[in-house]
């Protein structure tokens, strides 16, 4: 099956392309696609791994399903597009890198600018129908997303994995905790942005965790 994705990605996943699940998944996005407004728009449903290279990652950040609404998914998790009001989670997001790191609290929304220099934001589920969340959840993309993050877990070393909420934490399970470092909050959405998301200083954390085995922070 030809996948139009970034090559070191492509080779990392390749295992992936002709299973039953993923050729059964592709039919059904292209299904959802052409009968139905989804999001974020197909050229940009692998935008997460087209932005970090697989030997380019440093961070890796999981969500659970794109934006629904429209105009809001760019394809990374909790980003959006250029010009779009930023959610709820996002503004707390972005309330919390400022508090931990100084960052400008006003930053926009569109987090390419973490992607580019090594910061995976990878949703479970790639892909969404307009209005309908979660529709496109136990299709095979959270089979897909999984392989992603045992394959960075097995193949490279000293990453940061930062795990919000119950979902995301329960993906700890697919990672060598004795090769990378894994950190845990609530998730950053208003209803429990203040049991710990709040203070939770992740975004330092990662940094001194990358200076200290050789490589260089993000610039959140």
């Amino acid at each position: 099956m030809q996948i139009r994705i970034e090559d070191s990605w492509k080779k990392a996943l390749a295992s992936e392309w002709e299973q039953p699940y993923f050729v059964a998944l592709a039919d059904f996005v292209r299904r959802e696609y052409s009968g139905a407004q989804c999001f974020p728009p197909a050229g940009r449903i692998f935008a997460a791994f087209d932005a970090c290279p697989f030997d380019k990652v440093k961070v890796v950040i999981l969500g659970q399903d794109p934006y629904h609404d429209y105009g809001q998914a760019n394809g990374l998790c909790f980003s959006v597009a250029d010009g779009v009001a930023k959610p709820p989670s996002l503004v707390n997001i972005l309330r919390e890198v400022s508090d931990d790191t100084g960052a400008p609290a006003d930053a926009p929304g569109n987090l390419e600018r973490w992607a580019r220099q090594g910061v995976l934001l990878l949703n479970a589920t790639l892909t969404v129908q307009a209005h309908r969340a979660g529709s496109h959840q136990g299709h095979g993309w959270e089979r897909f997303t999984d392989t992603a993050i045992r394959r960075l877990s097995e193949c490279r070393d000293s990453l940061v994995f930062l795990l919000w909420g119950s979902f995301a934490i329960s993906k700890k399970a697919l990672i060598d905790q004795s090769r990378h470092l894994v950190l845990t909050s609530p998730h950053p959405s208003p209803l429990s942005a203040y049991r710990g998301f709040f203070g939770n200083h992740h975004f330092s954390r990662a940094n001194q965790w990358l200076t200290d085995h050789g490589q260089s922070p993000i610039i959140w």
